[in-house]
């Protein structure tokens, strides 16, 4: 992961599909420990871990966390990463886009976690209707924050993303669309809905699949991991 500016406020969607009663979670890219701070509330008997890459917002998130670790959790080898990182419940509120290698990450969670485990996520939509419209007109840049902030490194889009779960051992045990009242949207819909018909793709689907700024979604395990994704 790379430098994003910390947030003090919590995702109410995310917070939701996370397990009432969770013994310990691990939160990746906890920021400023907003997430943690809110979940205590609901479950104080649980041991919240925050995982940061920033030095600086460690005594941010320990105000809320149990532990916070700084470390770049891609660095911790394989055979490590079980006995290390103990928990039933782990969190990716807009972070596993941030990872070189996001299939290893969830592989590894897999391996170590617990039957009734599960991991709760917050993803960025790639197929979003405006990263659409921009690259329709060439307007592909990075920004500071939003789905084309400039630290995202992998993109998901609902079709991947459910083949992400599926490749690293998981199943969708829950899942929602996070959609937002956005300018603009409804002049570029019908186009998209036109594009995906010329291409001979379900257009309600397609225009569907614009809609999401993000997915959040809770998957639990499921069968042996199959063969991930490979890496470029």
């Amino acid at each position: 992961m790379s430098s994003t500016p910390a947030h003090d406020s919590a995702n109410p969607d995310l917070l939701s599909i996370m397990p009432a009663t969770a013994r310990r979670v691990i939160e990746v890219g906890c920021s400023s420990g907003a997430l943690a701070r809110e979940y205590k509330k609901r479950n104080p008997q649980s041991h919240y871990v925050g995982i940061e890459i920033e030095a600086e917002f460690r005594a941010l998130a320990a105000r809320h966390c149990d532990r916070v670790e700084i470390v770049d959790i891609e660095t911790v080898a394989d055979a490590d990463f079980a006995p290390r990182f103990e928990a039933d419940c782990w969190v990716f509120g807009d972070s596993l886009e941030h990872l070189r290698d996001p299939w290893r990450v969830l592989r590894n969670i897999r391996s170590g976690l617990p039957a009734q485990g599960c991991v709760a996520l917050c993803v960025p939509n790639a197929q979003h209707w405006s990263v659409q419209a921009r690259l329709c007109a060439g307007l592909f840049r990075y920004e500071e924050a939003g789905l084309l902030d400039r630290t995202h490194l992998r993109w998901f889009t609902r079709i991947t993303l459910l083949e992400t779960v599926r490749a690293c051992g998981f199943r969708v045990d829950e899942m929602h669309s996070r959609i937002f009242d956005e300018p603009n949207k409804d002049r570029c819909l019908p186009h998209l809905r036109s594009l995906a018909r010329a291409l001979g793709v379900d257009a309600e689907q397609a225009v569907q699949d614009a809609l999401p700024l993000q997915y959040v979604l809770r998957i639990v395990p499921e069968g042996p991991t199959a063969a991930a994704t490979p890496t470029p």
